[in-house]
């Protein structure tokens, strides 16, 4: 097999968990498949990371393309028209798109993830002309794709409301926690990570870009109904989106406002370190495809507090405390209660949510992704 590998949409630490889907699943492939040959066509912005010694796949080939993919229309035309040819030219037997969209035509089979359909279920996340682009792309890689890889039931389900016709042509491949999440950090990095980024003592943790379904404003609120009668601080990881200026104005009518960190671009043993020093794991999130955060966060024995939405509880089960409806007086009292857990119940909680998170592999998601992807060059 020689497998195409389209990372057009990867754009390093902007693009959220289908990095992470991206380079853990081809980790995992190069193992369970290493007879196969990988071709990565890769953007401006990838490529150093995937010609660097860390590459998750440093033996894979590489055709860099020669554009910057930060502009979407560029990579749009780029990914329709120069990918294919090149495809060609490398004698592909597959072409595997990770992210969403793929050409509508190739002269070889075609896979294509799609992680959700988020554009449709919440609109206000992008423009008028970045939603009705995707919607199109989306449906097109539905129709040229011989295999479509959705990363939970959930989607598997979101993807036959869009497009009934696909549905036999699609696999469920589920996502994984990296298991240096479960890995304990050294105490002396933790405590200097924490020194380093301002602030001690017990914390309440979110990882999230602050678009608007990720609902980030309904825990700020919920946090300002308990900040009176806990000692924590409120910690948000995660890029401005969308919904960023609900969630500043939520911010500033706290009594005190600087009790809430923001954070972005942590290096993976931060992120780490801050899953197993929260006292909780708050996710507000009202749609998620799968959810790989609240899947780290048990990972790393965290108690997780999370919206009855989405993919989430598919994901969690029985190892996440749900709120529902999602609202701040929800949340403010799921965070009461875990906030007042004794340590023989947090100690029995996070035994639970390991054994859940244990469930998922990176290399059960590339034998699904290979299944797949030898299915459609059948």
């Amino acid at each position: 097999m020689r497998l195409g590998v389209n990372t057009l949409f990867l754009i390093p630490g902007a693009v959220g968990g289908s990095e992470t889907y991206l380079r853990e699943t081809l980790r995992a492939l190069a193992e369970v498949r290493p007879d196969w040959e990988i071709v990565l066509f890769t953007n401006d912005e990838n490529e150093p990371v995937f010609a660097s010694p860390a590459s998750p796949v440093p033996l894979a080939a590489r055709r860099p393309l020669g554009f910057r993919a930060s502009w979407r229309p560029r990579r749009i035309v780029r990914e329709q028209f120069q990918l294919p040819r090149a495809a060609r030219a490398a004698a592909i037997d597959v072409l595997w798109s990770p992210g969403y969209t793929a050409p509508l035509r190739a002269l070889c089979p075609q896979a294509v993830t799609i992680h959700d359909t988020q554009y449709r279920r919440y609109p206000e996340d992008l423009s008028l002309s970045h939603r009705l682009a995707t919607d199109a792309l989306v449906r097109g890689a539905c129709r040229a794709a011989s295999r479509i890889l959705a990363v939970s039931e959930f989607t598997r389900r979101e993807i036959e409301a869009l497009a009934p016709a696909a549905a036999p042509k699609i696999v469920v491949t589920p996502e994984a926690a990296s298991p240096a999440f479960a890995r304990p950090p050294d105490p002396a990095r933790a405590a200097a990570m924490r020194a380093r980024l301002g602030f001690d003592g017990p914390y309440i943790l979110c990882v999230a870009h602050t678009y608007p379904h990720k609902n980030v404003a309904t825990l700020v609120r919920a946090f300002a109904l308990v900040a009176d009668a806990v000692p924590h601080r409120l910690v948000l990881v995660g890029h401005p989106r969308r919904g960023e200026p609900e969630v500043r104005r939520a911010r500033d009518e706290l009594a005190r406002p600087d009790r809430v960190t923001r954070l972005a671009g942590l290096e993976a043993d931060d992120l780490s370190a801050l899953y197993h020093g929260a006292a909780v794991f708050a996710f507000p999130s009202l749609y998620e495809g799968f959810g790989l955060p609240v899947l780290e966060a048990l990972s790393a024995g965290a108690p997780v507090l999370a919206a009855r939405r989405g993919a989430v509880p598919e994901v969690g089960g029985e190892a996440v405390d749900y709120v529902d409806p999602p609202t701040p007086e929800g949340f403010a009292d799921g965070l009461r209660r875990l906030a007042a857990e004794t340590p023989d119940r947090r100690a029995a909680r996070a035994a639970r949510g390991r054994d859940r998170a244990a469930r998922f592999t990176w290399r059960a998601t590339a034998e699904a992704t290979a299944r797949a992807i030898e299915s459609a060059a059948r």
